[in-house]
């Protein structure tokens, strides 16, 4: 079996499968910079069975389908189509995958999907945690492989010659397998938190692919092993822990002169469940837990304050670019004038104006989300009334502004055991006014319920094209639990989790803290979230108002 914990043994190992079955095994994310180890590994693409299609992430649905051909329609006179890059079955290589969009990422997935023979090779350049492949394409992907460890001297275990990977395509066919393999996988995909049908399918081929390599009828325990590990170790979601004290019955004792019963499974794989465990365990990588943390995906819309995306619709209008006709997207037919005047000395003064496609600007727009300020207001004790009051005045004064700024607010009070929304998302401060008449007051605080309730609201306004931030004001002395027991311990660690939470999902925070003295305990809550912490003791709304918009600008 092959040193799997090379990175770049188990990258060749995992083309050389791919070379074998591209079909069946979809495809290869590889996450490299560019440089002489990328390179040295696209030099081996040539061993796939298709031919290589250089895609790029802006590709157009004219490019990838086919089309009319504008220009070239106007210039012969006469109807003249575009041939897609999708016609014939081939190996799709995407540098710059992390840029992906998610329309053009369902595309791919739906051509894989079709199974009309086509493969993607996934080149991810992404420099952080959170910029890589759409999680929706890279499911279809059988391999993962990361080489930013991998140095130039470390290039080892380089790929079968052609001659043996025509002759394992021609015998894969033939390779059987064991009825209980894919139960077993299917087994170890659950132990692993592998929640994904095509996983131990693909982990199947890939070991049916690797025995066929080395030249075996079936496949075996270190077929699986090897194919467990290129196949599930990158997409497991939790560290899978094996029980070492729990010790499998005795056999019951033979009678004498019974005859032994035959087995009904003699083709079964019978795999040892802990070391096959133990193998793929072993390729896991150790910032598993970051990586998913970091896998979030936001969706703000909008034309407020919050996130900036660039788009061809609407908003701040940019310097067009060059670009093509199709996709829906804008022209920007003065810039285009402007570009192609200069040219028609060279290109005939006779007939009309002759626009080539590199003539051609679309529009660029830049545009905000709407922005949601979540107000969390701690209720409770005997300056509840004075907190709420303050808070009352900080929204009606930031409402004030909402039409300028286009943001949206909303309230929420705990206190007791419980944390209840007062006022909904709005930007109406009649609204406003009504809902915060009767406001209620004392009890316990409850700071994990009122940050749970703030994280639900927040996910809610992200869906609605939102973007939240959240508003604490708290004195920071939580001593009500999460399942609403009054334990001062486990409610600062429930409020800690939950605001590990939600800086998980992206949610921006300001926490005020509202104490006569700064709370040691607000400050490491508010390091938890990534937030501002601003120290407000006796602040009146005025005060509040003019330390939030500050914060948020």
């Amino acid at each position: 079996m092959a040193d799997l914990a090379d990175p770049f043994t188990r990258a060749t190992l995992a083309l050389s499968l791919l070379a074998i079955d591209p079909k069946g095994l979809g495809g290869m994310h590889i996450r490299a910079r560019v440089g002489p180890v990328r390179t040295a590994l696209a030099e081996m693409f040539g061993a796939l069975p298709l031919p290589l299609t250089r895609l790029h992430p802006g590709v157009s649905d004219s490019a990838l389908y086919g089309g009319l051909d504008l220009a070239a329609t106007l210039a012969a006179g006469q109807l003249v189509l575009e041939q897609g890059l999708l016609l014939t079955p081939s190996a799709l290589v995407m540098p710059m995958a992390e840029r992906l969009t998610p329309d053009l990422a369902a595309r791919l997935a739906l051509v894989l999907d079709q199974g009309t023979g086509h493969c993607l090779i996934a080149l991810d350049e992404g420099a952080e945690p959170d910029e890589s492949l759409p999680a929706s394409l890279a499911e279809r992907l059988a391999f993962s492989v990361d080489l930013e460890p991998v140095a130039v001297g470390d290039l080892t275990g380089f790929p079968p010659e052609p001659e043996e990977l025509i002759a394992a395509r021609a015998a894969l066919p033939c390779v059987a397998y064991p009825s209980d393999a894919l139960a077993q996988i299917a087994g170890l995909c659950a132990q692993l938190g592998v929640d994904s049908g095509r996983a131990g399918l693909m982990a199947l081929r890939a070991a049916r692919a690797n025995a066929a390599l080395l030249g075996k009828d079936s496949i075996d325990f270190d077929d699986v092993t090897t194919a467990c590990a290129l196949v599930l170790a990158h997409r497991a979601t939790v560290f899978p822990v094996a029980d070492e004290e729990q010790v499998p019955p005795p056999p019951p004792p033979e009678q004498e002169g019974e005859a032994e019963a035959p087995d009904p499974d003699d083709d079964a794989l019978h795999l040892p469940e802990e070391l096959l465990l133990e193998a793929v365990r072993a390729m896991i990588p150790d910032d598993l837990l970051a990586r998913l943390a970091a896998g979030k995906i936001k969706g703000a819309r909008g034309s407020g304050t919050g996130a900036k995306k660039k788009g061809n619709r609407r908003g701040r209008p940019k310097p067009s670019r060059p670009g093509r006709l199709g996709d829906g997207q804008r022209i920007d037919i003065v810039a285009t004038l402007r570009a192609a005047a200069p040219w028609q000395t060279v290109r005939g003064r006779d007939g009309p104006l002759k626009i080539r496609p590199d003539d051609i600007r679309v529009k660029r727009y830049e545009d905000k989300s709407d922005r949601l300020l979540i107000f969390a207001v701690d209720a409770s004790g005997s300056a509840a009334l004075a907190r709420l009051a303050e808070a009352k005045g900080a929204v009606e004064l930031l409402l004030a502004q909402a039409y300028a700024r286009r943001d949206h607010v909303a309230l929420i009070a705990f206190r007791g055991t419980e944390a209840e929304i007062l006022l909904p998302p709005t930007r109406s401060l009649v609204q406003t006014k009504r809902r915060l008449a009767a406001l209620p007051g004392g009890g316990g605080t409850p700071l994990a319920a009122g940050l749970k309730a703030a994280l639900e609201l927040a996910g809610q306004a992200g869906r609605r094209g939102l973007t939240p931030t959240l508003a604490l004001l708290t004195d920071g002395r939580a001593n009500i639990a999460l399942d609403g027991a009054a334990d001062r311990a486990q409610a600062a660690e429930d409020a800690q989790r939950i605001a590990a939470g939600m800086r998980v999902n992206g949610v921006e925070a300001l926490v005020i803290d509202t104490g006569n003295r700064p709370e040691r305990a607000l400050r490491e809550l508010a390091g938890t979230l990534g937030a501002v912490y601003l120290p407000l003791p006796r602040a009146d709304a005025e005060r509040l108002s003019k330390a939030v918009s500050a914060a948020l600008d």
